[in-house]
């Protein structure tokens, strides 16, 4: 019975859910179900119930081709880096000897580098925030939209904020770190223009939680779709812009049109910046730099 319970306790599947539960709280909700629905539905019916030790890299490559074969090359590729991430955790516990993803380089083609849809040239740029201000919707879409050029944040960063974090005195928003991607705090400084969005949406939303409810219910934010929707009735196909658009958008004028420093545009889109000597910057860096 011992020797059972042993085997099963070093089977891929309960090292790989061990290594998620341990992991899970430093992800993002979003994050962390589509590590565990990639695992449940690609890898762990195949390697799942095997031994971890005995799982060879040929083992390894037949799952991620399986993958492959569906079309879903990049989803393969992201299969195996969190298969890597468990064989590491399994040595760093003691269960396994190595890594096997390493010994696969080269065996899967390439994932090609997707870039979401965004309009970068300033005439075009001039045309949309035209259509943004004359969008006739739901007023808090309007709103979120409306700053979505303005604070140059991933979508859901936005779609989520809430009214606690902000100080419209100060002129900042002070988004937590649970709430970003990197798991850093982020101040982000607004604009007179952002102040004046925030102040006309306060009497609407400010007795509630979020800035952008969903309409059906208070206790939920707007959803992805609410500003894909709004983009898509003003005319503006997938292909022109998404909502993570406006971030490159943001990047490619600061950077080639009004020339301010890389390191500036990187500290107000939320990248982490380390300094020379590999820590990471606080979040209050080149403030002053970032307000102008």
């Amino acid at each position: 019975m011992k020797a059972a319970q042993t085997a099963y306790g070093e089977t891929f599947e309960v090292i790989a859910r061990e290594w998620f539960a341990k992991y899970r709280p430093t992800w993002t909700a979003s994050h962390g179900e589509k590590i565990i629905s990639r695992l449940e539905k690609d890898i762990f019916p195949w390697l799942g119930k095997k031994p971890i030790a005995s799982i060879t890299p040929r083992l390894l490559l037949e799952c991620l081709r399986r993958i492959e074969a569906l079309g879903a090359l990049d989803t393969a590729h992201r299969a195996g880096q969190n298969c890597s991430q468990i064989f590491r955790y399994a040595v760093a516990t003691d269960r396994a000897e190595r890594d096997l993803y390493p010994d696969l380089r080269g065996a899967l083609p390439p994932a090609k580098q997707k870039h979401f849809a965004a309009i970068t040239e300033p005439k075009a740029i001039g045309e949309l925030l035209r259509a943004i201000d004359g969008y006739q919707g739901q007023f808090v879409t309007i709103c979120a939209l409306k700053l979505s050029p303005m604070v140059f944040l991933r979508p859901g960063e936005l779609r989520k904020a809430e009214w606690v974090e902000f100080d419209l005195d100060r002129a900042e928003w002070c988004i937590p770190a649970e709430r970003m991607k990197m798991k850093l705090p982020h101040i982000v400084p607004l604009s007179c223009q952002a102040l004046a969005v925030l102040r006309e949406l306060h009497p609407l939303t400010g007795n509630g939680r979020y800035l952008f409810p969903s309409p059906r219910t208070p206790d939920r934010p707007l959803s992805n779709n609410g500003i894909l929707s709004a983009l898509r009735r003003m005319v503006i196909s997938k292909g022109e812009m998404t909502g993570h658009g406006f971030r490159a958008m943001a990047r490619t004028v600061l950077d080639e049109v009004l020339g301010f420093r890389a390191d500036y545009i990187e500290h107000h889109t939320s990248i982490a910046v380390k300094d020379p000597n590999g820590r990471t910057c606080n979040r209050t860096a080149h403030l002053p730099e970032r307000k102008k």
